[in-house]
């Protein structure tokens, strides 16, 4: 029994350290693990030695500056992670392990508004379906991460909103698919999955505030502070789609008139292009029809940087972050949203606050939310599963393992498996 401030609990919690610095970066050199948890370089030396003897990381030569290096990762047999992302029209699920590799992903179309009870049973078939093509022993899957396109009530963990899932009304998302899967699910929404996988792996990389705006049949942002995801105590942090614009204009699904979301959302932009563009018409399709030069298209995604613009501008005057990316498919419009986005900020943010903002474009396109599903069981999952090697046959989620809020853990995975890998980075 380990007596807290004693040798062996000072060197379990050090051991501790390491494991996450590697976990949550994908692959670190031991310098640069150093430099993240503060342990010195011998002590760091001793324990990747300790983690390697035991099978929990694998270390691979690499080069840092010119000089030889040595690269630490967690073992490809520690365990594999699942990501399920659901838009409103499309389901993607991600398979990783814990050295930040996708082994299998796939996409499929779905009215994920119509029923709840399809939804999962869709998600469930897939996610089986990407387990067994990866060929992981059995038993490998560590929990799953899993985003909605709406808020969720951190104490019931159930939707917060059925305006904008009306099928869903009275389900619990980690829940249902736990029940599924018989493995522990993390939970949260879209725009905060999306801010995460920008953090983690694309242009939120090395920002320690920053806001993932995110723009589709609603606008949402996910929030970092300090590293980390802010959810508010409610959990609804981020809904900045609801800041008032013009309290005459539109009225919004809030039951209040002029929101920002009813200036940018694609339900409200696309009936302005769609009588002389066709009925048809998709944001994506508005945004490649803007890039090729089409006059009302740019327009439109002008005017819609220029309102996103107002609603940066008042989470800079508030949260003052250091950056902010946009996601979804406007990102692809480039500098014809990102300029009006700018210009607005420029006219409406307190000075100090723009100053030092950078407002950048999302690398991850469509994948961010899935990856950041991935990176949130990354984040929640606890060391002590890595350490003690609780791992085993049926993948029992150990006691004493941190879920989301209002997330319950749930035992006995189902068998794992990958086909080919491809980094996440």
């Amino acid at each position: 029994m380990e007596t807290p401030g004693s040798q062996s609990s000072l060197h379990r919690a050090n051991l501790e350290r390491v494991v996450r610095a590697v976990r949550m970066a994908g692959s670190l050199t031991q310098a640069e693990i150093a430099r993240t948890t503060g342990l010195s370089a011998a002590t760091v030396s001793n324990i990747v030695r300790e983690l390697k003897d035991a099978g929990t990381v694998e270390v691979t030569p690499t080069s840092a500056g010119g000089r030889r290096a040595r690269s630490v990762s967690l073992s490809g047999d520690a365990g594999i992670v699942v990501g399920v992302d659901f838009g409103h029209s499309h389901l993607r699920v991600a398979v990783g392990n814990l050295a930040h590799q996708v082994l299998a992903e796939e996409t499929e179309p779905i009215d994920v508004d119509a029923s709840a009870a399809e939804g999962f049973d869709r998600a469930e078939r897939l996610v089986n379906r990407l387990i067994e093509t990866t060929g992981v022993g059995a038993g490998k899957v560590i929990g799953v991460g899993l985003g909605v396109p709406g808020p969720i009530d951190v104490e019931s963990g159930t939707l917060g909103s059925t305006a904008i899932l009306p099928g869903w009304s009275g389900t619990n998302p980690s829940e249902e698919l736990a029940g599924r899967l018989g493995v522990g699910v993390y939970v949260d929404n879209d725009a905060n999955l999306g801010a995460l996988g920008e953090l983690v792996w694309g242009s939120g990389r090395g920002a320690a505030d920053l806001a993932y705006i995110k723009v589709a049949s609603g606008v949402g942002a996910g929030l970092v502070i300090s590293g980390q995801i802010y959810r508010g105590p409610g959990g609804t942090a981020g809904e900045i789609g609801h800041i008032t614009l013009d309290e005459s204009g539109p009225v919004c699904r809030c039951g209040n008139r002029g929101c920002l979301e009813t200036f940018t959302a694609a339900r409200y932009v696309l009936p302005l292009l769609q009588p002389s563009h066709g009925p048809d018409l998709t944001m994506a399709e508005v945004v490649r029809l803007a890039r090729e030069g089409d006059p009302g298209c740019r327009r439109v995604i002008g005017d819609v940087g220029r309102h996103i613009g107002s609603g940066v501008a008042n989470l800079c005057n508030l949260l003052n972050p250091s950056r902010v990316v946009l996601g979804g498919d406007l990102a692809e419009a480039g500098e014809l949203v990102l300029g009006p986005i700018r210009e607005s900020v420029s006219r409406y943010a307190i000075p100090s606050a723009a100053r030092q903002l950078s407002i950048v474009p999302g690398t991850l396109g469509g994948r961010a939310e899935v990856l950041g599903a991935l990176a949130l069981v990354l984040s929640e999952m606890g060391d002590s599963t890595l350490l003690d090697g609780t791992l085993p046959a049926d993948a029992a989620v150990p006691s004493g393992t941190r879920t989301a809020p209002g997330v319950p853990a749930v035992a006995g995975a189902r068998p794992a498996g990958g086909t080919g890998t491809s980094a996440i980075a």
